[in-house]
């Protein structure tokens, strides 16, 4: 009885030295790079966030409060974009666990 318990723990050692071989760990730059070939306007829309948001404090900063403004409300639209893109995204990709 002894050696059969030791032999299916040599299995069980076996076939994690096989996952182990088989398994390659994802760097965070592998994963940003497939998350934005997935779906590229979800950064698209980030970039275009940040630099509203940008150009908007800088204008507030030098006391142009329309072109402010407009910039806020620019914000808020490139913000929804990339909202609506995620939810896009989330509902249009392919599940893998399928």
């Amino acid at each position: 009885m002894a050696d059969k318990d030791k032999l299916d723990e040599l299995d069980w050692v076996k076939i994690r030295e096989n996952i182990d071989k088989d398994y390659l760990p994802e760097t965070v730059y592998n994963k940003a790079s497939r998350k934005i070939r997935e779906n590229p306007l979800v950064p698209i829309g980030a970039i275009a966030t940040t630099v509203a948001l940008s150009v908007g404090l800088f204008n507030f900063y030098h006391g142009r409060t329309q072109m402010q403004q407009y910039m806020m409300r620019a914000r808020v639209g490139a913000q929804a974009f990339t909202i609506v893109c995620m939810v896009a995204g989330l509902i249009l990709l392919p599940k893998g666990d399928k």
